[in-house]
């Protein structure tokens, strides 16, 4: 090659080191950028993100990636386009199991988008794919109707209390399940996850770990926090970091035992399978008495929420104490409380 040849190739170089120069972008940068473009399979991403979110989400997605990596398994992160994303979920909704309290597979159709939008949020984090190019954003979930629970009414509650504690092969468990729910209005992952080291019997309170990997102190009556001690030692919870709801033969409860608990009320009372009542309606139940008695900033710290969403800015100047929960708790529950011992306690409507 002769000397004038080489001329423009220099040039060219030259040109292009220029420019880069003045963007800002150095050699090392494009050879990472060049590496990140090997973007992962769907097959390959779901099992690396599915090990590193927490149990939580885990639960909630595996279903809907599993049907992702159905579909898409084979295929790059940055293949699919938000048409493709629209048209897969409304495939997921139109499959959706239709139960007696179905809406329609809306739920579903949700929830694979936020499966999906959870892959894609980790992807923009790994630099696979910019955030300008994640098509999962740009496709929206569909609205989401108006919740069917409500407050149980005080008959409806000692009907469900009295039933549960009269039926089935375990109604001690089932009356204490029931009791800690509606004292605590705590979510069914919170009263799965107790354990021993988790009851404080000197001042009554219960920690909780629940959703949105949130911990909590929650007030309990006295009478309620022996039942629980009594519970695990009777049925093999010696273990203080070991689950604490058992059955008899010492074998720890899933939430398998309140769909069981659940049907054979809804055998029971007939208002109860065809309002689809599950353990939920125990905490609006509960934290709709709070609110009406004690006011939206009380309830709200009764249920242990912490974020700002659901009422603004005011909520960091209204927040309740402990003390204040304590004191709700003792006039729901009819029993002094160590942490609110001036409290007026009242009968528990649905206590046995």
């Amino acid at each position: 090659m002769t000397a004038s040849a080489r001329v423009p190739l220099n040039l060219d170089i030259e040109t292009v080191r220029v420019l880069l120069e003045h963007l800002g972008v150095t050699a090392e940068a494009l050879a990472v950028n060049a590496i990140r473009r090997e973007v992962p399979t769907f097959t390959e991403y779901i099992d690396r993100v599915s090990d590193a979110v927490s149990i939580g989400t885990r639960r909630a997605y595996t279903s809907y990636w599993r049907r992702v990596r159905e579909a898409w398994g084979g295929r790059r992160l940055n293949e699919p386009t938000p048409l493709e994303i629209k048209q897969l979920a409304a495939q997921i909704k139109e499959d959706a199991v239709i139960r007696s309290n179905s809406r329609g597979g809306r739920t579903a159709a949700e929830h694979v988008i936020a499966a999906l939008r959870c892959l894609y949020k980790h992807a923009v984090a790994d630099g696979y794919i910019a955030e300008s190019d994640n098509p999962a954003i740009r496709v929206p979930k569909p609205r989401r109707l108006a919740s069917t629970r409500r407050a149980l009414s005080d008959a409806q509650l000692a009907e469900v209390v009295a039933t549960a504690g009269s039926t089935g092969n375990d109604p001690q468990l089932d009356s204490l399940l029931l009791r800690l729910h509606t004292e605590t209005a705590c979510r069914r992952g919170g009263a799965l996850a107790l354990r021993p080291i988790d009851l404080d019997s000197t001042q009554c309170l219960i920690r909780l770990f629940e959703k949105g990997e949130t911990v909590r102190w929650q007030p309990v009556s006295p009478t309620l926090m022996r039942n629980l001690v009594l519970h695990g030692e009777e049925r093999g919870a010696h273990d203080e970091r070991c689950q604490l709801l058992r059955y008899r033969n010492g074998q720890a409860i899933t939430g398998r035992r309140y769909d069981h608990l659940w049907q054979r009320l809804g055998k029971h009372l007939p208002w109860v399978a065809t309002q689809q009542i599950s353990t939920h309606w125990i905490r609006h139940t509960t934290l709709t008495w709070v609110e009406r008695h004690f006011g939206y900033a009380v309830a709200r710290a009764y249920a242990g929420h912490t974020g700002r969403t659901d009422a603004g800015t005011t909520s960091t100047y209204v927040r309740a104490d402990l003390t204040e929960v304590a004191e709700a708790l003792a006039v729901l529950a009819g029993e002094p409380h160590p942490l609110a011992p001036t409290a007026i306690p009242l009968r528990w409507s649905a206590q046995n």
